[in-house]
């Protein structure tokens, strides 16, 4: 992981954590694991104040381009449960791929899928909508630096 652990936002992290409480369908063995090995890495994650969080990280309402070996590439938005619209690439943070990408950042690596099919995926990009903090970070530090 590019930061050492999961990065969250404290007010998201709440509510993953409530999403989880609530969640009473697994979708099958990867499923459940996914969401516990979620649970483990939220015990040492970092968490932040909103205006902290670094532009790269995937919050709810990321827009996340993922790619692998094989040729795969996808285009997903990571939502909250009641969100979730598959025809528009809307994915749950607490389905499999969702809770296998919050909390991450460009450049981590994930293993999706069921055992024996699993899917190694790089996530290349990350988009933060309606952020100026998340999305002009990166922007502001660049001219800064042309500046000087």
């Amino acid at each position: 992981m590019k930061y050492g652990s999961l990065v969250f936002e404290e007010n998201e992290f709440l509510m993953i954590k409530k999403y989880q409480e609530e969640n009473v369908t697994i979708e099958d063995y990867a499923h459940k694991n996914v969401l516990e090995i979620l649970s483990q890495h939220m015990t040492i994650a970092m968490r932040l104040n909103a205006e902290d969080i670094p532009f790269d990280i995937i919050t709810i309402n990321s827009f996340i381009k993922v790619s692998g070996a094989s040729g795969i590439r996808q285009t997903f938005q990571i939502v909250a449960p009641n969100e979730v619209d598959i025809k528009q690439n809307k994915i749950s943070v607490i389905s499999s791929l969702g809770a296998s990408v919050i909390g991450r950042a460009v450049g981590d690596k994930i293993s999706y899928g069921l055992p024996g099919d699993r899917v190694s995926l790089v996530i290349t990009k990350v988009t933060q909508p309606n952020s100026a903090n998340k999305n002009t970070t990166e922007e502001i530090k660049t001219k800064k630096e042309t500046i000087h």
